[in-house]
């Protein structure tokens, strides 16, 4: 009998979880994965792109874009079929409307598709007003099953389901129970959670993952960095994955997260309980920059990462996040550092993605800058480079909007999924190298740069 060695990895990765490794390390059978790379390329550049693959192969993404034109500015999509180029659809919420106020998107964004076949996004938008400024509100936006994988933008339905100064919503399904959560950036670093019943049409407010869990979560109150959310289709569980300091040591006077956190609810967000993960020593900072979460939904194992700014570590649960192992660290040389990881997780197969240079630093003004996806197998982490040519070049900064320009054309994150109908990986990045632009509105150029400056772009990268 012919194994193939796409299924010789997974009942080596399936035999990990239970620690059996058989006496045949994982990496002996399964070949480095290689991938085929498509830049999405738009007029406007789009940067921190974000993708979710349906149990059909469908797949579906979100990027944000770069330069701002009143006629279309706000979050683009696309849509297709895992191993074919995916068909841009358009900006998936440039209709949303507020009584004296004017909307734009493209603040951050998110997408999951549903069991049900529904695509769910969530945008963070910006909220004009006449003479006040702009205040932070959060969408949710329902979109149809697509149809051999395309997605007209005019057949869904958005809405804002919050307009109290928000800030980095994420959003996971399980059946038509979806859920949104996202940060108050208003009076605190509360995460706030809404839940929908019906598939993402009507959304009621739930509970607070950071709140009512004593020293546990008391000093990430003001003080933590929310990744995402994920629902298990196996239990109906949901949780929710965050970084936090410890005040005590800081005294509110810097931002360190030394601690990973992952509150659980076993009720559709009403209560949660939340167990830490992992904690580094104090003054360290667990922030490079979101924490990412992710469930086998074959067998319901959690898996996290996370980046110290040198290296991406990684931690698993097989009982639903009360207990948690030892970290791994995943990369390695040349990815000397580390940032921006990312998890996926079906069937036994897991992977890692993230940004590596050889560079000592982040901070590095001659830093090349390479994306990574680092495989589980035998016990520990097969790394693989991804793009063979750099996808930006110095300084990659986590410091948000106190950011220099040109130093966060990468903006915070980007994504890697796994087609659950061939197993295969698809990862989607940005990549700041492969056009430019004159525009008064970019954000890339360098202080001492006058354009044409770099002009970041999506991309994506499908496993063969």
């Amino acid at each position: 009998m012919r194994i193939s060695s796409r299924f010789a990895a997974r009942i080596i990765a399936s035999s990990l979880l239970l620690g059996v490794l058989q006496g045949v390390p994982a990496a002996a059978i399964a070949a480095a994965p290689t991938f085929t790379i498509e830049p999405l390329l738009l007029t406007n550049g789009s940067s921190e792109p974000e993708i979710a693959i349906g149990g059909d192969g469908t797949t579906a993404m979100v990027s944000l874009q770069w330069l701002f034109d009143p006629a279309e500015f706000g979050t683009d999509l696309w849509s297709g079929l895992f191993g074919v180029t995916p068909v841009f659809q358009g900006v998936v919420d440039n209709t949303l409307q507020h009584p004296g106020k004017t909307v734009f998107g493209a603040g951050d964004a998110d997408i999951d598709i549903g069991s049900t076949g529904r695509v769910h996004v969530t945008t963070l938008i910006f909220l004009q007003k006449p003479v006040k400024g702009a205040q932070l509100g959060v969408s949710a936006i329902t979109c149809p099953r697509p149809v051999a994988g395309n997605l007209a933008v005019s057949s869904c339905t958005a809405q804002i389901i919050d307009t109290t100064q928000s800030d980095r919503p994420w959003i996971t399904s399980d059946g038509k129970h979806v859920y949104i959560s996202y940060h108050d950036s208003g009076n605190s670093s509360l995460i706030h959670v809404q839940r929908s019943d019906d598939d993402g049409f009507t959304w009621t407010r739930v509970g607070d993952p950071v709140v009512g869990h004593g020293k546990t979560t008391g000093f990430a109150t003001f003080n933590n960095v929310q990744g995402n959310l994920v629902a298990d289709p196996q239990t109906h569980d949901v949780f929710d994955i965050y970084a936090a300091g410890e005040t005590g040591v800081l005294k509110a006077k810097t931002f360190t997260p030394n601690h990973i956190i992952v509150s659980r609810s076993t009720d559709m967000g009403k209560t949660w309980t939340a167990n830490i993960a992992f904690t580094a020593a104090p003054g360290t900072s667990l922030g490079h920059i979101f924490p990412a979460l992710a469930v086998d939904s074959t067998n319901g194992n959690l898996y996290a990462v996370w980046s110290n700014g040198h290296t991406v570590e990684f931690a698993s649960s097989s009982d639903q996040g009360s207990h948690w192992t030892a970290p791994l660290t995943v990369s390695s040389a040349p990815a000397t550092t580390a940032m921006f990881p990312w998890v996926a997780a079906y069937s036994g197969i897991v992977d890692v993605v993230y940004y590596g240079t050889n560079s000592a630093s982040n901070l590095d003004p001659a830093a090349d800058w390479h994306v990574y996806i680092a495989r589980l197998a035998g016990g520990s982490f097969a790394q693989t480079q991804v793009n063979a040519k750099p996808n930006h070049h110095g300084v990659v900064c986590t410091g948000g909007t106190g950011c220099g320009p040109g130093t966060r054309n990468l903006l915070d994150l980007f994504q890697v999924a796994i087609d659950p109908v061939v197993g295969k990986a698809a990862i989607i990045y940005t990549d700041d190298t492969l056009t430019t632009s004159n525009s008064a509105d970019n954000f890339a150029c360098l202080p001492a740069q006058a354009p044409p400056c770099p002009l970041p772009q999506a991309v994506l990268a499908q496993e063969n």
